[in-house]
């Protein structure tokens, strides 16, 4: 699945509100309002305080409507959204969506609400490229609110300390930059392996540089990896380890909680790069010692590989979103289209230090690190769904274990492919 020219999006969504009436079955609280209840994963910081700050302007405009905003740990979401879905009565209204095969069992499940036509023309058209990320079959199932390229984020401060004078383009030059970094005593990369989708990240690089458009589609749609490029991105995948480039304990750091996280390494200098995607500065803000964002944070795209077979321009990210639940109340969409408006967009963008999804809205970004971004999505020839979320929960998940095992020393690259495929083989 690709995404292409995503940061062309536009969001045209004030005269959304109002669209949607009472539901008949909506669940109401004990003073007769209508409730919403609204999942992110937002816990702490300017983030958790946007998503309550909206729900309280939305409820001076709408005061039949309650909306309870339930804050849940990133690394938790995933699996308390597929037990809550099964319950009508336990399911959040609105809920944190990226796509792919995850978005279509929810759909196929009969889990989430179908937005297409609950959307104005000028969404539609304005919000094109965007929406293709939430669309399954010429269906609307979430409204995006960020556009996220990932690529790796380094510190300018510890680069200049090691004597690294440019960021590299070529995996040569990217091993030359580790060696530097080591001999100048600093961690080069940090690696939340503990959540495995951080170490797994590096494998799905790996396979978007080594593997030809085609085989690398397959292996999105038809869950096909027959083709030996990615057999190839799990040997880059040993090969990265055998540099002793990740910090120490890697293995059981995680991804972005607290400072001893990989974040936290790069937020405090304990660390010099991070492969990670554009939610990435936002996070790193959050656990720097006074809150702000990190003044040398710089970002540099992927380094092309010797005699790679994939484009060179290709980036992997996507959106994130906000999906519907199928029993949701309707005021659940008036809420959603809410959140959608330009204001909003520029207040959660500000807030995540992340690029919105809204073309016009760019001109909110003011992190120097997210303008470097900038120009390297704009100008790339696609953009990939993170790969675990476009195989599904299974088979996402028997990946980024593959990819973990083989850094512990438990497994090979083509143990990973087993994996894969054997997940993929049970559906």
């Amino acid at each position: 699945m690709k995404l292409k020219n995503i940061a062309a999006a536009t969001v045209v969504a004030a005269s959304l509100i109002g669209l949607a009436g009472c539901s008949n079955n909506a669940g109401k609280t004990a003073d007769g309002k209508t409730q919403v209840v609204v999942w992110h994963n937002s816990t702490t910081g300017d983030g958790k305080k946007f998503w309550e700050s909206a729900a309280a302007d939305f409820m001076k405009k709408n005061p039949q409507v309650s909306v309870k905003v339930e804050a849940i740990q990133n690394e938790d979401l995933d699996g308390k959204l597929q037990t809550a879905l099964q319950d009508p009565q336990s399911a959040p209204d609105v809920f944190l969506s990226r796509g792919g095969q995850k978005l279509q069992d929810m759909v196929e499940a009969g889990q989430v609400k179908d937005l297409t036509d609950k959307l104005s023309d000028d969404v539609k058209i304005g919000m094109k490229a965007a929406l293709a990320s939430q669309t399954l079959e010429g269906k609307v199932y979430g409204m995006p609110i960020a556009a996220l390229p990932g690529g790796i984020w380094y510190s300018k401060d510890l680069f200049k300390q090691a004597g690294i004078e440019k960021t590299p383009t070529t995996w040569d030059e990217f091993t030359q930059v580790i060696d530097k970094l080591k001999a100048a005593n600093i961690t080069p990369i940090a690696l939340g392996g503990k959540d495995a989708w951080p170490a797994a990240h590096w494998y799905y690089w790996f396979a978007l540089r080594e593997c030809p458009a085609k085989a690398f589609e397959a292996a999105q749609t038809e869950k096909k990896f027959d083709n030996s490029c990615w057999l190839k991105a799990g040997e880059d995948v040993n090969k990265l380890k055998d540099l002793n480039a990740f910090n120490e304990g890697f293995l059981t750091t995680p991804a972005q909680q607290g400072a001893s996280s990989s974040a936290g390494l790069i937020a405090n200098h304990m660390a010099a790069m991070e492969l990670m995607g554009g939610w990435d500065p936002g996070v790193i803000r959050d656990l720097t010692p006074d809150k702000k964002d990190l003044a040398d944070l710089g970002f540099f795209a992927f380094p092309q590989l010797d005699g790679q077979k994939g484009n060179p321009k290709a980036i992997m990210g996507g959106t994130d979103a906000m999906a519907v639940g199928e029993s949701a109340p309707d005021e659940a969409v008036d809420f959603l289209n809410f959140i959608a408006q330009k204001e909003y967009q520029e207040k959660y963008a500000q807030a995540f230090s992340t690029i919105p999804a809204a073309q016009y809205a760019q001109d909110i970004v003011e992190n120097p690190a997210l303008l470097e971004v900038l120009p390297v999505y704009k100008e790339s020839s696609s953009v990939s769904l993170w790969l675990d979320t476009v195989l599904g929960q299974n088979v996402g998940n028997a990946l980024n274990e593959g990819v973990v095992n083989l850094l512990a020393d438990k497994g090979t690259a083509q143990d990973i492919l087993k994996s894969v495929q054997s997940a993929a083989q049970k559906g």
